[in-house]
């Protein structure tokens, strides 16, 4: 945790030309992350993923990188704990020299062997009432011997074959036998589920392991060494949008992940990879990702839908990204109003970060947002209250000047010319700022009622 509010509070005090900071987990990411941060230290080891585990200093990952690799592609128990353990310890460390050795590009293959693990919990994670109902077998309803096991159910009779050898008196027995060990047969066919189905704890030690691949791939998403190998790989892309995109059923865990680390990589990520050449392993498509980061955004999830605002507000940035987010501006600028609402400052700071990028390169949300009701008193409320983060203050100042140097923005701003000047007389940290606004809503030529009103009310 020292970690992560290290780097909040290292990336909120920089100028506008620092890159963006890294986010950690964010309060509240999970329904038990409060029971869990207090009791850390008192968990037992026996109840974590496999035992506590230690690594030597001399530990080297170059040597070990194969075995670590080939420990997760193996699935056996054992070996995969140890590699999920070390793989945790290597990236979570913050400043250690080996921790420099744990980089995904000096270590083939180990992405590609994380999100396998990751895959094939999805693959059985999905209840069965919730899958795409099976498919009607009609293929041979006319013959007697249909191919499928259940050419008894096919005909809808008990008729014994002639072959049987059995009298008429056993066709009760034989009727009892096929409601038991026929029947139950055919349903393991067309359930399609396999002879090797796992039980409850298989299932859970499935998804344990995916989540800690997954809290895997987000640490490394922390350094930078590993940023343009994560933005580039078009399968990792996929799987941690496929885990968004069915957040509603998917573990709570998994899906903080996977939005926390395409958080870290937004400033480099690129949607029309889903449309390159590059091999694909889960169809996801541009419009696709777009509608499974706005579903996170409506959600009443507070770390959700602040990493999605958030995500949103890095993504704007890129000028090829744009075009794919322009049919949902409407709806991003109406929910990021709503999330102002909201008496969270983290909330509030996300929202003001995302309107700020939004109205700076996009001029359809600057015409609309200053006539969206309440956005600019809440923008006003975040600087009049204040924002315990000044930045965010200035960013929520520097909106409204955005909004101020459209001349048709001019007539639903100047309601709050007095708010305004209340500001530019009271706060001197954004008196300059405001300053401008009211010289752009009362000094243009082309406005003749602002003109004469002028900001003394003349």
């Amino acid at each position: 945790m020292q970690k992560r509010e290290q780097g909040k509070s290292g990336g909120s005090g920089g100028g506008n030309a620092a890159p963006p900071p890294k986010r950690g987990r964010p309060f509240g990411s999970t329904a038990a992350s409060v029971a869990s941060a207090s009791a850390a230290d008192s968990v037992a080891p026996s109840t974590l993923l496999g035992p506590s585990l230690q690594i030597h200093n001399s530990f080297s990952v170059e040597q070990n990188n194969k075995r670590i690799v080939l420990a997760l592609q193996s699935g056996l128990k054992s070996e995969l704990t140890w590699a999920l353990n070390t793989l945790t310890l290597l990236s979570f460390k913050e400043k250690d020299d080996m921790r420099k050795d744990a980089c995904l590009a000096k270590i083939p293959g180990l992405l590609d062997a994380l999100l396998q693990i990751i895959d094939d919990w999805r693959d059985i994670a999905l209840p069965k009432e919730l899958r795409k109902g099976q498919r009607t077998r009609t293929l041979g309803a006319n013959s007697v011997i249909t191919g499928f096991g259940n050419e008894y159910e096919a005909l809808g009779s008990i008729a014994l074959l002639p072959h049987s050898g059995l009298g008429p008196g056993s066709a009760a027995e034989i009727s009892g036998q096929k409601n038991t060990s026929k029947r139950r047969r055919s349903e393991w066919w067309l359930d399609e589920d396999g002879l090797f189905n796992l039980d409850d704890e298989g299932r859970a030690e499935k998804q344990q392991c995916a989540v800690a691949a997954s809290n895997i791939i987000r640490n490394f998403s922390f350094m930078p060494e590993n940023e343009i190998a994560m933005a580039q790989h078009r399968h990792c892309l996929e799987t941690v949008f496929q885990c968004i995109e069915d957040h509603i059923v998917e573990d709570e865990e998994l899906v903080t992940n996977a939005i926390e680390t395409i958080v870290n990589l937004a400033p480099l990520l690129d949607l029309r990879i889903f449309s390159s050449p590059k091999p694909s392993y889960i169809k996801i498509t541009e419009k696709r990702a777009v509608q499974a980061i706005m579903g996170m955004l409506g959600s009443q999830v507070k770390a959700w839908h602040c990493a999605a605002a958030e995500f949103l507000g890095r993504m704007i940035i890129n000028p090829d990204n744009e075009p794919l987010l322009l049919p949902f501006v409407p709806q991003i600028y109406k929910r990021l109003v709503d999330i102002l609402s909201l008496q969270a400052f983290d909330a509030q700071a996300a929202a003001i970060g995302a309107l700020y990028n939004l109205v700076d390169f996009n001029m359809d949300c600057r015409l609309k947002l200053a006539s969206e009701r309440w956005a600019v008193d809440r923008i006003l409320k975040v600087i009049k209250t204040p924002h315990p983060v000044p930045e965010v203050c200035r960013k929520a100042a520097m909106i409204i000047e955005h909004l101020a140097s459209d001349p048709q923005n001019r007539t639903s701003l100047l309601a709050y010319e007095n708010a305004f000047a209340e500001i530019l007389f009271s706060d001197g940290r954004h008196s300059d700022t405001f300053a401008r606004i009211l010289f752009e809503l009362t000094s243009k030529p082309n406005n003749k009622i602002a003109a004469a009103r002028g900001i003394w009310g003349m």
